[in-house]
């Protein structure tokens, strides 16, 4: 290709990276894209999108074994081959067309992870590459966990890719990804056991809710080690042993296969950031309100990869979009982070979106905080499920909405109505004066702020 230069080379091709590539190639910039693994991200092709798709056949287990007996007279059969090959019907098409697209659309790609010669340089296939603004959208990994044996483990890019799914599994880590494959794999028939380092599971959300799922999880049949300190793993040709202490006391769980779900840290190390003086720490590249390096103009960060992003789909195409905007425009549109909703897609699922209880005291001199059990609500009992319940959080002298916090078979959909409210900074008053679909679990949203 000989020596090369772009106006804009963007490393990653996820949903933020693509959105910069395809936004300033329209306005006719020279752009190119670099990926070291299969086009189009981790999304699309072994995180959120094939999980979600994973997630369906447990749902029907779930709902077909809350009504056993009760219509359903027998408990229904699963086959992780088949829902396997499922999948790939999603994920097999995503490399091919993201490349076709892309190159309709003239961008240069490099199939490598290049790394920085200085500040507006880059070596890749090969050779020197010269750019006036270098994007970097490059994501998160999982976290390598520093124990001896720790290499005996593997991730959730495995797991999203197993051949079989193996009699008993242990999931390290309680978060997110551990939680939800944690619930997949025994509605499945694995023995699952969960290793966490403190005492609840899924720390993000309001631990009264978080209580619901252990519960549920519990029921699952899912065994929990909590406050748990990893001492070494070892591994055998027909199993992997974890050697952990709670306390003073040692202990030992013995399992077909082991994922590493202690989370997920910035995809940087083979980057050489030093080179080119960008900045950056633990959660990312250090980056202004723009989405510009801190220490170094020519640089822009966007997606999971940004040290003040929020690791989640939709504000990774929002942040790409941003950067585009800047790179053609000048810094001129800052990052903007409306009310953010988050579920985990356990079964039930949880979710939340606005302030917590504490961060609300905090910001208000007096709050409403209702936190029930809803499992005597009419929708639970028509598909006989026990665990129902949900936490609001209102502002006493306006009675505006700020935050709630819900476990429940819908969850993840009810919350985007929450979301929505908190966004327009609606009243109690004006959720209870609203008329919803009957009997629907939107309809149940009034009754979330009755005492």
């Amino acid at each position: 290709m000989g020596n090369l230069k772009f106006d804009v080379f963007v490393i990653g091709s996820g949903i933020a990276g693509q959105k910069v590539a395809e936004k300033c190639v329209k306005e006719g910039k020279k752009v190119a894209i670099a990926e070291n693994k299969v086009l189009g991200g981790v999304c699309s092709n072994r995180g959120c999108d094939p999980k979600k798709v994973l997630l369906g056949p447990t749902e029907v287990v779930h709902v077909a074994n809350r009504l056993l007996h009760k219509g359903i007279s027998e408990k229904v059969k699963t086959n992780w081959k088949d829902v396997m090959q499922y999948k790939k019907e999603f994920t097999d098409p995503v490399p091919d067309d993201t490349e076709e697209k892309l190159k309709d659309l003239g961008i240069t790609l490099f199939n490598e992870s290049p790394y920085f010669i200085d500040e507006n340089t880059l070596f890749v296939s090969g050779q020197e590459v010269k750019a006036d603004k270098i994007v970097i959208a490059t994501g998160l990994i999982p976290r390598k966990l520093e124990v001896e044996g720790g290499q005996f483990t593997k991730t959730s890019e495995d797991f999203l890719s197993l051949e079989e799914l193996p009699k008993d599994i242990i999931f390290i880590g309680g978060g997110y990804i551990g939680m939800e494959f944690a619930h997949m794999s025994a509605r499945m028939g694995t023995k699952v056991t969960v290793i966490q380092h403190g005492n609840l599971p899924l720390t993000i959300f309001e631990k009264e809710m978080v209580q619901f799922i252990v519960k549920a999880s519990e029921d699952l049949g899912i065994k929990f080690i909590f406050n748990a300190e990893l001492e070494k793993i070892e591994a055998t040709d027909t199993a992997k042993t974890v050697h952990y202490k709670v306390e003073d006391t040692k202990g030992s769980c013995k399992a077909n296969i082991i994922f590493n779900t202690s989370g997920r840290v910035p995809s940087i190390e083979k980057l050489k950031l030093e080179n080119a003086n960008v900045d950056h720490g633990d959660n990312g590249i250090k980056v202004n309100a723009y989405l510009q390096s801190i220490s170094n103009q020519n640089v822009y960060a966007c997606g999971d990869v940004a040290d003040n992003a929020v690791p989640l789909t939709p504000f990774s195409g929002r942040e790409g979009k941003i950067v585009a905007y800047n790179i053609l425009n000048g810094n001129s549109k800052e990052a903007d982070f409306p009310v953010i909703p988050t579920v985990a897609f356990t079964l039930p699922n949880i979710a939340s979106v606005g302030l917590s209880e504490e961060k609300a005291k905090e910001k208000y001199d007096e709050i409403n905080v209702i936190c029930k059990d809803a499992s005597s609500f009419y929708n639970a009992k028509r598909v006989n499920e026990k665990i129902y319940a949900f936490k609001t959080i209102t502002d006493k002298k306006s009675g505006k909405i700020l935050g709630a916090h819900l476990v429940g078979p819908e969850a993840g959909e009810i919350i985007n109505l929450f979301s929505m409210a908190i966004y327009n900074n609606m009243t109690v008053d004006q959720i209870k004066d609203m008329v919803f679909t009957y009997p629907t679990w939107s309809s149940d949203i009034g009754s979330m702020f009755t005492e």
